[in-house]
């Protein structure tokens, strides 16, 4: 605007002037023409030096690596009680842990001693979860925990659903214990954050299978396990977010309460964490979802639950007893999500209400305590109120249904399906693996760093560089490839709908509403129950995996991308259209320039949500990593192949999370 300006008043400089427009014309493009170049180069090279040293390992075939982790392995299963380090620490914390687990367990789900039935009885659990659910939330969220909690009964998977219950509830218990107090310290502390983000980053790029082998290395294989991997895996969101609260309480309620002579405690006690109650409570929810993800992911190293009805129909592709299984994740998922959300809005809506809301609600209450306590003492002291009446009828029922569906589908969609299948095989993923896979080591290696200089800088380079180097020692390129070649196609096409869908969404305010409950409630799934439905249409296939990889990550780039093109400014968006610009230029010459930012987050979400997911699909015939680390659970001798896949998981998810976040950073600046 000032160069225009300038420019009509003096047009003696206009020579002095123009030459300025077509540097500024090429640093617009330089980048997207430079990785262009890139691609280019790569592909001439691909032509030259196909099936050249590209680091193939056969699935049965172990590398000196490998090797010295079987080695490593077994030197610590031999030493395991002898070793002070294990003695007095590793084997501690394990018994602590072990302990928990069994006395919730023995509360609710598992028999106690010379007792039949645990503690608490269908009937009291019941009570409690309505009780408990009215309490913190309201007699909506209460009914639909009831309903919830009788339809595990009835689907015949009572006891599995109190195993995955009692896991998920002893995980979190562990992970509140550490994550509040560490959230409220990083978020007191400027230094003490910026020591906990890298961390924290690392953590949460990291999918849910990585946790897993290496802490049965030191924690044998089990409820213990499972319970500190879904601690481990499920308190940063916690961390994070009560971080978040106690930073954004105003400084002004802060000063107030020191100039009135209170201490840093009282600060803390009195002010700090009474405002920000309802952001943690948000933290909570995180940390229990996460940790039901987790819980379910561990029945790969025997954990109990509802995780291993689904581990074993998927394996021997039994869809109605996986969606069966399946179904019952999901309630679970649900109900825990609605508690948890609803416990956060509730002190809102008493503020809202009032002195009534508290006055009529306490009575009622204590009303409600003596009605739970009745039920738990009827269902520890009669077996009818402590075993769940009926054989599972609705399960069967479920199950039945599911196995019709998925016989019609294959009989009358399979040549849909199929179709669908062979095009993006055959026209995307097959070309793009092929290439990745069959190109030399070191020449997919240099375009990756080249990728992230390009996209990231230097300092990006760096970090891409270094998770080259250590994935070729890991000994697993070609597969590492396989999943990349996987992640990347799924990502694709997640951003495809992301565009599509949250443009849509940003742009309607009624589509947003109508979209976003879905949205949400798809979040709350856990990752394993996405490949039941897809197992039914495309089988124990590679497929499978990236399907359900594109319709879990797909939920979190729509929401992204709509609240960025809901952020575009309303005036310029009437700016554009004032000036004659259509619906189409409207939104690829204003809105989705403008919100460069969101789809750059959304593509690091989207990545990273992908890559758990295709990994996760090494269950029902992804093959690569994933397949590496089952294999690495379940046969002794490839322990170590899988515990360094595992690594090579880890790798990639940080060279995905480096780049992208490098780039929305150039993009926002």
């Amino acid at each position: 605007m000032t160069v225009a300006v300038e420019k009509s008043r003096k047009p003696e400089k206009t020579e002095a002037v123009e030459p300025a427009a077509p540097a500024e014309g090429a640093r617009k493009v330089s980048r997207p023409m430079v990785i262009g170049a890139i691609l280019v180069v790569w592909l001439v090279l691909f032509a030259v030096l196909r099936g050249k040293q590209t680091l193939p390992l056969a699935a049965a075939d172990l590398t000196d690596l490998h090797r010295w982790i079987n080695d490593f392995n077994d030197s610590v299963g031999a030493n395991r009680n002898s070793n002070p380090l294990f003695l007095y620490f590793f084997n501690e914390i394990r018994l602590v842990i072990d302990n928990l687990v069994t006395f919730v367990q023995h509360l609710i789900s598992q028999p106690s001693g010379a007792r039949p039935v645990p503690q608490v009885g269908w009937l009291g659990v019941v009570g409690i979860a309505g009780y408990v659910s009215w309490a913190v939330g309201n007699w909506r969220v209460a009914l639909l925990a009831v309903a919830g909690f009788t339809f595990f009964g009835l689907q015949g998977l009572w006891q599995e659903s109190m195993d995955t219950l009692a896991l998920t509830l002893s995980a979190v218990f562990v992970a509140l214990l550490f994550a509040i107090p560490l959230g409220v310290w990083a978020g007191l502390s400027d230094r003490f954050n910026r020591i906990m983000t890298p961390f924290l980053d690392f953590m949460q790029t990291m999918p849910t299978f990585v946790y897993l082998a290496p802490l049965t290395l030191f924690f044998l294989i089990g409820g213990a396990s499972a319970t500190i991997a879904t601690v481990i895996y499920a308190a940063p969101p916690t961390i994070r977010i009560t971080a978040h609260a106690i930073r954004n309480v105003p400084r002004t309620a802060v000063e107030a309460a020191e100039s009135l002579g209170a201490t840093r405690r009282q600060s803390l006690l009195k002010v700090l964490l009474p405002m920000s109650r309802r952001t943690v409570v948000m933290g909570v929810n995180q940390t229990i979802m996460a940790a039901l993800a987790m819980v379910t992911i561990a029945a790969l190293i025997n954990a109990p639950g509802l995780g291993v009805n689904v581990l074993q129909a998927l394996q021997s592709l039994d869809v109605g007893t996986a969606f069966n299984a399946g179904l019952a994740i999901v309630v679970m998922a649900i109900v825990l999500d609605r508690v948890t959300t609803a416990a956060g809005a509730r002190e809102e809506s008493a503020r809202r209400s009032g002195n009534r809301f508290v006055k009529w609600r306490r009575p009622l209450l204590g009303a409600g305590a003596v009605v739970t306590a009745v039920l738990i003492y009827l269902s520890h002291t009669y077996l009818w109120a402590a075993d769940f009446p009926g054989d599972g009828t609705v399960g069967h029922h479920v199950a039945s249904a599911a196995d019709t569906a998925t016989n019609w589908a294959q009989d009358n969609l399979s040549g849909l399906t199929n179709a669908f299948r062979d095009a993006i095989t055959n026209g995307l993923l097959n070309p793009f693996q092929t290439l990745l896979t069959d190109s030399p080591w070191w020449l997919v290696g240099t375009v990756l760093v080249a990728l992230g200089v390009v996209l990231g800088g230097w300092r990006t380079g760096a970090t891409t560089a270094v998770c080259v180097g250590l994935l070729v020692g890991t000994g697993v390129w070609s597969d590492g490839m396989t999943t990349l070649a996987s992640t990347l196609v799924a990502t694709v096409l997640v951003m495809a709908l992301g565009v599509v869908f949250g443009v849509w969404m940003g742009r309607s305010t009624l589509v947003d509403r109508l979209i976003r409950p879905t949205l949400d409630a798809a979040q709350v799934m856990p990752p394993f129950v996405y490949l039941v439905p897809f197992l039914a249409l495309f089988g124990a296939t590679r497929f499978t995996a990236i399907v359900a990889a594109i319709v879990y990550g797909a939920p979190v780039a729509m929401k992204i991308i709509a609240d960025g093109i809901r952020a575009v400014p309303e005036t310029t968006v009437e700016a554009a259209t004032s000036a004659g610009c259509n619906t189409w230029q409207i939104i690829t010459k204003v809105q989705l320039p403008m919100s460069r930012s969101a789809l750059t987050l959304a593509t690091n979400q989207g990545l990273i949500y992908v890559l758990s997911m295709v990994v996760v699909g090494g269950l029902v015939g992804a093959g690569a990593l994933g397949y590496d680390v089952v294999a690495g659970f379940s046969q002794g001798e490839l322990y170590g192949k899988g515990l360094a896949a595992g690594c090579a998981i880890v790798l990639l998810g940080v060279m995905f999370d480096r780049i992208t976040q490098a780039a929305a950073r150039r993009v926002g600046a």
